[in-house]
């Protein structure tokens, strides 16, 4: 008997890739925050999975992270149990990018060997394992970054790390709703195009919040609705670097200004998606799509405040993470529901 093609085990599959990156993307959040992201300077694909197994690869491994400027200009006060603590975070960090790998290509070769999977679906597949190999690289690529003379990554290669991890996702999900919901429908082009410029502000919003993260921007100016008491804009958000455009991608004033603003546009763009889809007849999931993304915008601005008033503390900036990884499924999902 012929198998079906683009069963639901392709669906789940996706999905579980989906939740992985959710995953991934938590515990690169928490690795970031507690600083843990230096810790392994070297990059072993196989023997790199398991962390030191005994005293003796511990030393060796905090013998090796003190070559580094991190310790030796940061950190040279900490012992190999503090050591220990900001491994973890990395280490498993990592683990979980190697269990992504594994998930993607593993099914993907038995679905396309049991001939499960249509010639579209391939070539999407396809797409996303490059995504995937494309993502691990500027992982790596991000570490050396601040391995060097500054011990902290540039916050460039941040933000194309974390900006790929959310368009994979995005992708992956998009190529599972493709699966979930084959019926084609007449749209309506102008929304769809209104929803398709509300994503590309979204991710640009994604990039400066990981600018903020990368330049640890948000534990100045730690005031709102105002940058400082009284001041909308902070003097030295365009002071702090020359020329003057480079205080909007490298000054940490300039790039948090930026950050608080385009919140405001986001969040004035879904509403006006909202609005303007109170004149249309919606379906169903067209209707949970946009209602959804206007209480989760309202969240996640609302948890966007908060980071910043009470000086970012791990947790909250994790969730406020969480809370774009939300809103990003959210667009997406929307946006696929006016597109096929």
């Amino acid at each position: 008997m012929k198998n079906k093609k683009d069963n639901k085990k392709v669906i789940y599959w996706l999905l579980t890739g989906c939740i992985l990156i959710f995953i991934m993307v938590i515990v690169g959040g928490i690795t970031r925050l507690t600083h843990s992201g230096l810790s392994i300077s070297n990059y072993k694909l196989i023997s790199g999975t398991l962390p030191p197994m005994n005293e003796a690869e511990w030393h060796d491994a905090f013998e090796l992270y003190k070559q580094y400027p991190e310790y030796q200009k940061l950190n040279n006060h900490f012992s190999l149990e503090d050591f220990k603590d900001i491994y973890f975070w990395e280490w498993f960090h990592r683990l979980i990018g190697r269990f992504i790998g594994i998930v993607f290509l593993i099914p993907f070769l038995y679905f396309l060997i049991t001939k499960q999977l249509t010639k579209p679906t391939i070539k999407k597949s396809i797409i996303l394992l490059c995504l995937g190999a494309f993502q691990g690289f500027l992982g790596w690529y991000m570490v050396k970054s601040g391995l060097v003379d500054n011990p902290d990554v540039s916050h460039y290669r941040l933000a194309a790390h974390l900006t790929t991890a959310f368009i994979t996702f995005a992708y992956t999900f998009w190529v599972a709703l493709d699966l979930m919901f084959p019926s084609k429908k007449d749209i309506n082009t102008s929304f769809r195009n209104l929803i398709r410029w509300g994503l590309a502000l979204l991710i640009l919003q994604i990039i400066y919040g990981a600018f903020v993260a990368g330049l640890d921007a948000g534990f100045i100016h730690n005031h709102w609705p105002m940058m400082s008491e009284g001041k909308f804009m902070h003097e030295t958000v365009y002071i702090e670097q020359s020329p003057l455009y480079k205080n909007f991608i490298e000054g940490k004033s300039g790039v948090q200004f930026v950050h608080r603003v385009l919140a405001y546009f986001v969040v004035l763009f879904i509403a006006v998606i909202w609005y303007n889809s109170r004149k249309l007849t919606l379906t169903k999931y067209q209707s949970l799509g946009i209602n959804n993304l206007l209480i989760l915008v309202s969240l996640q601005f609302l948890l966007g405040v908060l980071t910043i008033l009470l000086h970012v503390p791990v947790w909250l900036g994790v969730v406020h993470q969480v809370g774009a990884f939300f809103l990003l499924s959210a667009m997406t999902f929307t946006l696929h529901r006016f597109s096929k």
